[in-house]
């Protein structure tokens, strides 16, 4: 207690005694001496005692942590209290360009050289560069000698001094001027496809072929869903209950985990290549899996009639057709001054193209109205329909007891002015029924006369038999017709080579004979020759038995030279310790 109050008592022989010990490093301190020093910062943090003054007399904060407040002793030598090393050294500091500043291009604006100078560049005359720096093409003659179209000086370029800031500053030197000439670039070449696009959509529009699309695709759809409407409602109220366990087609759907897994396509479905395996046939992309015509172009087949009529067609279905013309009208909006967008303003677009819709309605019928007035005709186009003027319709339609339509309201086949289905002739089937050879005839009979009577199978047995006798004496005349053509080079030259050949086989089988007694003494040979190799080995084995050093020199080699019946004995006999059925050779 005593020695606190004393300390208390004298705050600056504290300070200077504390300060001295803390900053000598190097000297060690005594128990004593770390306990009072300890105990100072103590009373400084909690503000029993006054902080520590600099130099400058600024105090210092005692709860900066030792390792800052510490002076390096290459910094300052004399130990004080001072916190001037954590702050910028002025003598230190360089003075860094602002970030606006940049590297300038081109060449200097002003007076234009006309001689040459000294230490200027031998090719161009520019002051900036020497020769072998330059840029220019290499002249014939260089300006050193000819003193005519001196080059300007380029800008010299300085050396920048940029700070932290202006080193990492990705935007210095950038001219916008640049960015905007792209944009403009871009938007005139947006434009430009946006007019083709519009200009296809025009053409696809006035030919009528995207209505036809969307009424076919329609009108498909309305069959399916009038032929399932009755079956869908028996089924509604099972389907309601067992939900969670139905896997949605094209997903594999575990209703337990809640996890849903996307697969390609339905397994159901047929791939795109199966539908038409004609290799003329519509062109299948197997990387991205698209078959963009239809596979069953070359077939005859409606398009409306197939399951799938290439990627195309389903680009005409649905709200195509309604998108393209409000595509459309965005863009004719667009060039007259109205700011509207597709992608933009959707809901705006939609209200202005409701609204021109109405005006142009109001507009055709005031100039149908104001066509009548001055020409009359009114009474014409009141007309009642055409089933009610004839009492009649070839709409067939079967009905329920319940008055729930079960079949019917489909479209009536469109009739040609001709008459059709009217047989004549005892025929049983329509001229035209039948076609071979590229002609036309009835299919009951096989008949090519028109105005023939029917004579059923019998005309056809008849046919049948003509055709036969036909092709019994096609091949005599084609044997007359194929005498009486003279013989091409080729074909006495093939003539020949056959004669050669059975000259040849001739000759083969007289040797047969030789070859025979030659096969014969070989196989003896190769006997013999068997025996001598086993003899052989099994004498190898015996003196491989020998110690080597009681064996004879070149006991195992012989030096003359074997034939072919020995070498093909010892390729048979050899061992061979990689076959793995080399140990089954001897049982």
């Amino acid at each position: 207690m005593e020695s606190r109050t004393v300390q208390s008592k004298n705050p600056a022989n504290s300070e200077e005694s504390s300060g001295m010990v803390g900053l000598d490093e190097p000297k060690k301190m005594t128990r004593e001496d770390w306990r009072k020093k300890k105990e100072l910062e103590e009373q400084r943090k909690l503000g029993n005692a006054p902080a520590e003054v600099d130099e400058e007399g600024k105090d210092i904060n005692p709860h900066i942590p030792q390792y800052i407040s510490s002076v390096p002793w290459y910094i300052d030598p004399s130990k004080r209290p001072t916190l001037k090393h954590q702050r910028p050294q002025l003598e230190k500091q360089r003075k860094f360009n602002s970030i606006g500043d940049w590297y300038k291009k081109g060449v200097k604006e002003g007076s234009v050289v006309t001689k040459y100078r000294r230490g200027a560049c031998e090719n161009c005359g520019a002051m900036t560069h020497a020769k072998k720096d330059c840029m220019e093409r290499p002249r014939k003659v260089g300006a050193k000698f000819t003193g005519v179209n001196i080059a300007p000086d380029e800008h010299m370029q300085p050396t920048f001094s940029f700070d932290y800031d202006g080193k990492r500053d990705r935007w210095n030197g950038y001219d916008s001027e640049d960015h905007m000439r792209i944009v403009e670039e871009y938007s005139k070449v947006d434009l430009a496809k946006r007019t083709l696009k519009a200009q296809k959509l025009q053409e696809e529009l006035a030919s009528g072929k995207l209505v036809d699309y969307v009424n076919s695709s329609r009108r498909q759809r309305g069959e399916e869903d009038h032929d399932s409407a009755e079956k869908d409602n028996s089924e509604d109220e099972d389907e309601d209950k067992y939900a969670d366990d139905i896997d949605m087609p094209g997903q594999n759907f575990d209703s337990k985990r809640r996890i849903t897994v996307r697969n390609l396509r339905i397994r159901e479905d047929i791939a795109k290549y199966l539908r038409n395996l004609d290799p003329n046939s519509a062109y299948y992309d197997p990387k991205t899996r698209a078959m963009r015509e239809n596979p069953y172009s070359n077939t005859g087949r409606n398009p409306d009639e197939v399951g799938y009529a290439g990627d195309n067609f389903v680009r005409y279905t649905g709200d195509t057709v309604k998108m393209a013309q409000t595509q459309l009208f965005a863009w004719e909006a667009y060039e007259k001054g109205s700011e509207v967008h597709l992608q933009a303003d959707p809901t705006k677009l939609e209200v202005l193209h409701q609204s021109f819709k109405v005006k142009k309605e109001e507009f055709e019928k005031q100039q149908k109205g104001s066509i009548l007035e001055k020409y009359g005709g009114q009474e014409h186009l009141n007309v009642p329909p055409r089933e009610l003027l004839l009492a009649q319709t070839e709409d067939y339609v079967e009905y329920s007891r319940h008055g729930a339509v079960l079949k019917g309201q489909e479209k009536a086949v469109v009739r040609s002015k001709y008459e059709e289905d009217v047989l004549i002739g005892n025929h049983t089937a329509v001229w035209g029924s039948y076609w071979k050879e590229g002609k036309w005839g009835y299919k009951c009979c096989h008949s090519f006369i028109k105005t023939s009577y029917c004579t059923g199978e019998a005309g056809k047995q008849i046919v049948v038999e003509d055709q036969s006798e036909l092709l019994n004496e096609i091949p005599s005349s084609i044997q007359e017709v194929h005498e009486s053509i003279p013989k091409t080079l080729v074909e006495i030259h093939k003539e020949k080579l056959k004669e050669s050949n059975k000259k040849k086989k001739k000759h083969r089988k007289s040797h047969d004979s030789d070859s025979e007694d030659e096969e014969a003494k070989k196989q003896e040979k190769l006997k013999k020759a068997l025996v001598a190799e086993e003899a052989r080995l099994k004498q190898v084995e015996q003196i491989l038995q020998i110690d080597e050093r009681k064996r004879g020199y070149n006991s195992i080699y012989e030096v003359k030279e074997p034939t072919e019946e020995e070498m093909e004995a010892y390729r048979m006999k050899r061992q061979r310790p990689e076959d793995p059925m080399a140990s089954f050779l001897g049982k």
